[in-house]
């Protein structure tokens, strides 16, 4: 279940080991599942547009401080400015394994995963 705060707002906890993406907030999780799904890193307008979001400016930077704060939270990793992608602790967690990155361990990718 997810983290709330006590004035109800639900928050983004830590990536650690046993955490699974059902626990992030609806927006948080898709974006997990899209990056587990991603054959290379990222960037928030394709992710926005795997979501079907708008293609607007307001919507691609709101959904790029969700992927900032995964970053943040361990969830993902951006090696390069732009480019977001499962860590590779992350991705094995969630039954993806790494298949990138720039030299494998923390920073690898996730290319597909078990449904």
């Amino acid at each position: 279940m997810a983290a709330t705060s006590p004035i109800g707002v639900l928050t983004v906890p830590p990536w650690r080991p046993g955490v699974t993406a059902s626990e992030l907030p609806t927006a948080y999780q898709h974006a997990v599942e899209i990056l587990a799904d991603a054959a290379a890193p990222m960037r928030a307008g394709q992710i926005a547009a795997a979501m079907g979001l708008e293609d607007s400016a307001a919507k691609r930077e709101a959904l790029r401080s969700k992927l900032k704060r995964l970053v943040e939270r361990g969830w993902a990793t951006e090696n390069e400015p732009g480019l977001l992608a499962l860590t590779g602790s992350a991705a094995r967690e969630l039954g993806a394994g790494p298949s990138g990155g720039s030299g494998g361990g923390q920073d690898g990718i996730a290319s597909s995963r078990a449904r």
